[in-house]
C-alpha cells in the first residue's frame, strides 16, 4: 500500500498564518507533489461541537468559511478529497469503540488536551466529548488507513496516542489498522507562529491573528500594530531581533528577492537585521517591508477565495461529492474492524 495523507482542521472560524505555514501550506506541497495514493482533508465539526454544543451555528457557518479558505490555499477536490467529519457515521462507531483502549488517567496526561482544557477554563467541567476527542481524532485518521498526517506540532502529543490506541488494537485483535506517523513543516520556525502581540501562539480566542481572508487594509493595521523591541524607541537606539516579532514573520516569509522588489538599499535579511541590531533603522521601516512581503504571500489567496465565495454551489457541491467518497472508504475500514473484533455476527 502506497501512501494515504489524512489532515484536517476544526471549523471555529476562518484559517489564519499559524494554520498556513503550520500545516496548510506543508498539505498543498504534499498534494501537488503527488506522491501518494490518496489524500484526505476533513472539516472536524464532530470534534468543534464538543466545546461549542451550545452555538451550533458558528460550527455551521464556518464550514463554509473553512472549505473556501482550503480552496483559496490551492487545495483541489481533484487530487484530495475533502469531507464533512459529522457525516460520517463510521468514524463515530469507531470511535466508541476505541475508547475501550485507552484509560481516563491516559487522557488526563495528554498535553495538548490538558492545555485547551486549561485555555477554555473548563476545571471539572470537561464535556466528555472534548476529554475524549483524541480517541475521536484516532478514529479519524484509521478510518481512512492514512500513513502519514501532515499537522501543526502542537498535535504530537495527539498523534503520539492514536499511534498507542492503534497498537493496542492490533495488539488484541490482530493487524489490521495502520500505525500513522506525524508531518511537520520542514521549516522548525513554522511548528508554532507566533502572534501579531508577541503571544507565544497565533490564536483566534486570543485575537492576534492575521486571517487568510483578511483585507489589504486589515493586513497593514495588523502588521503596523506589531511587537517589535519595547526598548527600540528612538530610531538610533539599537534594537534587538531576537523575540521581534517582524524579524519572526520575515524569518518565515520573505524570499530571495522580496529584497529586490521592495527594500532594494539591502541585500538579505541577515544586513537588515545587522543595521536593527546597531540602531540607526526604525520600527516603520521594517514593519512597511514586511506587510509588502505578507500582501504578496496573501493576495493571490485572498482573490482565489473571493472567486469561489461567488459560487457556493459549487463548494457545497464538492464537499457533499467528497463527504460520500470518503464515506465508501470510512464503511470499508468499519467492516474489517468490527469482522476483527468478532462482531460481524450476521456474516
Amino acid at each position: 500500500m502506497g501512501n494515504i495523507i489524512l489532515t484536517g482542521d476544526r471549523p471555529t472560524g476562518k484559517l489564519h498564518l499559524g494554520h498556513y505555514v503550520g500545516s496548510l501550506r506543508n498539505r498543498v506541497r504534499m498534494q501537488n507533489e503527488g506522491n501518494y495514493d490518496k489524500m484526505f482533508v476533513f472539516l472536524a465539526d464532530a470534534q468543534a461541537l464538543t466545546d461549542n454544543f451550545d452555538n451550533p451555528e458558528k460550527v455551521r457557518d464556518n464550514i463554509k468559511e473553512v472549505a473556501l479558505d482550503y480552496l483559496a490555499v490551492g487545495l483541489d477536490p481533484e487530487k484530495c478529497t475533502i469531507f464533512i467529519q459529522s457525516m460520517i457515521p463510521e468514524l463515530t462507531e469507531l470511535t466508541f469503540y476505541y475508547m475501550n483502549l485507552v484509560t481516563i488517567a491516559r487522557l488526563h496526561r495528554n498535553p495538548t488536551v490538558k492545555s485547551e482544557i486549561e485555555q477554555r477554563g473548563f476545571e471539572e467541567s470537561i464535556p466528555a466529548g472534548f476529554f475524549t476527542y483524541p480517541v475521536s481524532q484516532t478514529a479519524d485518521i484509521t478510518g481512512f488507513k492514512a500513513n502519514l498526517v501532515p499537522v501543526g506540532e502542537d498535535q504530537m502529543p495527539m498523534l503520539e496516542q492514536a499511534r498507542e490506541i492503534v497498537r493496542k488494537f492490533n495488539s488484541i485483535y490482530g493487524e489490521t489498522l495502520v500505525e500513522p506517523e506525524i508531518v511537520l513543516p520542514e521549516d522548525e520556525r513554522c511548528y508554532r507562529l507566533v502572534g501579531i502581540d508577541g503571544n507565544a501562539k497565533m490564536s483566534k480566542s486570543l485575537g492576534n491573528c492575521i486571517y487568510l481572508s483578511d483585507s489589504e487594509e486589515e493586513i497593514k493595521k495588523k502588521v503596523f500594530s506589531m511587537y517589535t523591541d519595547p526598548n527600540h524607541i528612538k530610531v538610533d537606539d539599537p534594537g534587538k531581533v531576537e523575540g521581534n516579532v517582524v524579524f519572526t514573520y520575515l524569518d518565515i516569509f520573505c524570499r530571495e528577492d522580496s529584497f529586490e522588489k521592495y527594500l532594494p538599499e539591502y541585500k538579505n535579511l541577515d544586513e537588515l537585521k545587522e543595521h536593527y541590531r546597531r540602531g540607526g533603522l526604525g520600527d516603520m521601516k521594517i514593519k512597511k517591508f514586511l506587510n509588502d512581503v505578507l500582501q504578496e504571500e496573501l493576495k493571490p489567496i485572498r482573490e482565489r477565495r473571493e472567486k469561489f465565495a461567488q459560487d457556493m454551489d459549487y463548494v457545497y457541491d464538492m464537499l457533499k461529492k467528497g463527504t460520500e467518497e470518503a464515506r465508501k472508504v470510512a464503511a470499508e475500514t468499519l467492516h474489517e474492524v468490527r469482522a476483527a473484533m468478532k462482531i460481524n455476527y450476521f456474516e
